[in-house]
Order: C-alpha cells, then structure tokens, then sequence
C-alpha cells in the first residue's frame, strides 16, 4: 500500500514549518500529481506530575487559534536528542521541575494526512521544583498546578482543546489505572 514518491518540491522551508508537493505513484499504478506535506519537527508533552501528586500544567496565548490555552508542558525534539532527554529539557525550560520518573505512554500522529511528524507522550512523576522557568524568545507562559482529578474533570469537559495533550493525559491516565 506504500507509495513511491516520483518527485518532491519544497514550497517553503522555515526553522519549525516546511512545506513540500510531492508527486508519487500508488502500487496499482495511479499517478498522484500534487500532494502537499508539511515537515514538523517530532514534538513531546507529558502528564507532568509533582511529588505531591499535582499536575504541572502550562497556560499560553496560542495565536493560530486566538486563545490562552491550558495546555501539557512540551515542545519540539532537537536534532540528535531522543525524546526522553527532549521532555526532560523541555519540562525544566518551560516549567523549573525535575521529575524522578518519566515513561512513554504513547505515540501519535496529529494529522497523517498533511503533517509528517509523530508527538512522543510520557508520564512524568515525581516532580521538585529545582530551577525557574528558562522559556524562549517567543514563549510566555504561566506555570499552574491542578490536582489530578480535576485534570481528568477538564478533559471530559472539553476544556483542553490541545488535542495532542488531550490524548496524553487520556493514556497517561490509562497508565495510573484512573480512567
């Protein structure tokens, strides 16, 4: 079922979003003219929880959708950096916490039918607080702790709209045998 591409053109290439028009051929023989990817970086969130079992969550503006989100704390794998050293740095950038176990709970592509990249979700436990926040250039946010039962309550409520952090916490979840 695997096509083979025949040809590829880069429409746009940027440090976090590239766009390319592929051209490929099915096994059967159909010639796909025009199919367009976006190459994403992989990226990883994870249910991060403190010592005092509390869910260390991030809110942001998130301005492709216009809104302050409430979102898991995570962010793009660097060239040459596995994803568990890539949450490991994220969680203490974005959050000031070190956490004494983190485990894969799962991986997702957000949308295969555009976007080339999977999202790698952990399970962080075991959280101290052991620096402040070290956000980037263009991040801003605000650190928050949830208890995790109302962690799940939001989820069921539809009041975290990150879908890929919204699968996270629901295996995360699966995991702790609280679903």
């Amino acid at each position: 079922m695997k096509w083979k591409i025949v040809s590829s053109e880069y429409l746009v290439r940027y440090p976090y979003f590239t766009a390319r028009k592929d051209k490929c051929i099915t096994p059967e023989g159909k010639i796909i003219e025009q199919y367009y990817v976006v190459e994403l970086s992989a990226t990883v969130c994870a249910l991060a929880m403190t010592e005092h079992n509390e869910a260390i969550m991030v809110k942001q503006y998130r301005h492709p959708v216009g809104e302050v989100l409430l979102e898991l704390p995570g962010g793009f794998i660097d060239a040459n950096e596995s994803p568990e050293i890539a949450l490991a740095r994220e969680l203490k950038e974005e959050t000031g916490y070190e956490f004494a176990t983190i485990e894969m709970v799962g991986k997702i592509a957000a949308n295969p039918g555009v976007l080339d990249n999977f999202t790698y979700l952990f399970l962080a436990r075991g959280g101290r607080q052991t620096a402040i926040q070290s956000l980037d250039h263009n991040e801003e946010m605000e650190v928050v702790k949830i208890p995790l039962p109302e962690v799940k309550q939001l989820l069921l409520e539809n009041k975290i709209i990150q879908s890929l952090h919204a699968n996270c916490i629901f295996y995360a979840l699966r995991k702790l045998g609280d679903l």
